[in-house]
């Protein structure tokens, strides 16, 4: 029986760039802030906010550290028959997204098509994609929102649509068990990580807008993962922190190269 060990809790970086970008997004970030919190603290979450602790799986792949000795074979044959969405409109099984015998696949869980962070690990995902096209590893990102939205996120940034797919019902972060919920959305330490990534982030914001924020509000609390299988092995998996936080790619071009522990 495969196993693999997950290396899944991040260290807080709060290394600033220069002053003056630092300021800048700190601003906008709180203008941000005050309006979504505004809005969302008066909404009463019933459908896709089912919390932590009551829900219900087959297997639990991920908590809320490092998880070891994770049955690596349970997380695809539960994730594969999870149908989302190509970025055109087709629905598609996520088992037929990559080679499912020794293909290499990394997958990055994003959050919703109108969040700015989500915007720039794009733009991260997609300066990366010609090394990831090198090692013979295929790029799957995936955000929350119908495919209407990741085709504003494809034309605006822009992010090579074949790459892109939509999971509206939040079915492949709720079988993961990713984070979830006001605290990890807006107040996680992890958060803050997004201010020691300036020039990024800023680039991110050149082509940005709003309108590809999915219509059920309750989707912009949902945080992302990101994921490498070989075949039907999951190899390395991270869950985000907070907003803003994701597993660097250093890290996940490590594991690209490496085997699964026998």
């Amino acid at each position: 029986m495969t196993t693999v060990s997950l290396p899944l809790t991040p260290s807080l970086s709060l290394t600033s760039t220069s002053h003056t970008s630092s300021i800048q997004i700190s601003s906008f970030s709180m203008i941000k802030f005050h309006r979504s919190f505004t809005t969302l603290r008066g909404l009463n979450f019933t459908s896709n906010s089912t919390p932590r602790s009551r829900r219900t799986a087959d297997f639990k792949i991920l908590a809320k550290s490092t998880v070891s000795g994770v049955v690596t074979d349970d997380v695809v044959g539960a994730l594969g028959d999870v149908e989302i969405f190509r970025s055109s409109g087709e629905s598609v099984a996520f088992k037929e997204l990559w080679d499912q015998q020794e293909g290499l696949a990394v997958v990055a869980l994003m959050r919703h098509f109108g969040c700015v962070c989500c915007w720039e690990l794009a733009t991260t995902l997609k300066e990366a994609k010609t090394r990831f096209d090198a090692a013979g590893v295929k790029l799957i990102a995936v955000g929350v929102g119908p495919p209407s939205k990741a085709q504003i996120l494809a034309e605006k940034l822009p992010f090579p649509m074949e790459c892109l797919y939509a999971d509206p019902d939040r079915k492949a972060y709720n079988l993961l068990n990713l984070y979830y919920g006001l605290g990890r959305t807006f107040f996680n330490p992890a958060s803050a990580k997004v201010f020691s990534r300036g020039e990024s982030f800023k680039k991110a914001l050149e082509n940005y807008t709003i309108k590809a924020t999915p219509d059920d509000i309750s989707s912009v609390l949902q945080q992302g993962g990101m994921f490498v299988f070989k075949g039907k092995r999951l190899i390395y998996g991270r869950l985000d922190e907070g907003t803003g936080d994701h597993a660097p790619l250093d890290d996940v071009f490590e594991a690209c190269c490496k085997l699964p522990v026998a």
